[in-house]
């Protein structure tokens, strides 16, 4: 599986970002603040860093941990025996249910928010704005991963299928597509969509306290941080951080620094 991971999560990546890249051009839900050629190349520079910090950190990855893992039979699912198919499928949402978890975390405790906030700070979103993360947002997402890989056991083919799953995911929600209503109304209950996350972009701190699944939507129904809709519509929103209206969040030097500037750190979320 190691062989084939990098190509195919790629692949995968390079498909469906070409594809709501388009699909957003298309069919656009919100008038841009900025062109692409304004924001894209910090968005898509740090997403660079990201990966290439990951590779150096973390080279096993969290699918190559899983290889570890199973080989040396810890977590809960190999001690109870499930069957792999159902192993799998209960990874790969036991995972989702954990990044669910973090991101509140990252919301809750300020040091934590001060990596998060440069996610937030993107003042329109679109397929890029789905991996635009701080690097140390990234390599500690990636050490919570792989703690939670070897409590459960997950095998290497839940972890894959959900990585390349939240990936898909993340670009489909932030992206700047407008989905008919009654799809919207039905997809929503499946998958997270553009419409249910924008909501969380909000810069009405209440609203974006909410809605923090990228990938199943669930666990916001059950936990009960789910909103339905901004109270001044999708059009009219502002997307963003109050702090920050301004151009600084579209510069790459901009997102590596922030959480580390004296007006973020004398600033606690309110």
């Amino acid at each position: 599986m190691p062989s084939f991971e990098p190509a195919l999560r790629l692949g995968v990546f390079l498909g469906v970002f070409l594809l709501l890249w388009a699909a957003e051009s298309a069919w656009p839900r919100r008038r841009r603040l900025y062109p692409r050629t304004r924001r894209w190349p910090a968005n898509l520079g740090v997403t660079l860093i990201d990966t290439l910090a990951v590779r150096l950190l973390f080279p096993l990855g969290a699918v190559g941990w899983a290889l570890v893992v199973e080989h040396r039979g810890w977590g809960l699912l190999h001690a109870l025996s499930v069957p792999r198919i159902a192993a799998v499928v209960l990874s790969a949402a036991a995972l989702d249910l954990t990044v669910y978890a973090q991101h509140v975390v990252f919301h809750k405790i300020p040091a934590l928010w001060r990596l998060h906030m440069v996610h937030h700070a993107d003042r329109d979103l679109d397929v890029t704005s789905g991996t635009r993360f701080h690097p140390l947002e990234i390599g500690l997402s990636m050490l919570i991963k792989m703690v939670a890989v070897t409590l459960l056991g997950a095998p290497p083919e839940g972890v894959l299928l959900f990585e390349i799953v939240l990936s898909a995911t993340a670009m489909f929600n932030h992206a700047n597509l407008r989905l008919p209503r009654r799809a919207d109304a039905v997809v929503r209950w499946l998958v997270v969509t553009p419409d249910m996350h924008r909501v969380h972009h909000s810069s009405d701190r209440g609203e974006h306290d909410s809605n923090f699944g990228f990938n199943l939507p669930w666990w916001d129904r059950l936990f009960g941080t789910y909103q339905a809709q901004p109270s001044l519509g999708h059009e009219r929103m502002a997307v963003g951080l109050e702090d920050f209206g301004d151009d600084r969040p579209t510069r790459l030097l901009w997102i590596l620094g922030a959480p580390f500037q004296r007006e973020v750190l004398g600033r606690q979320k309110r």
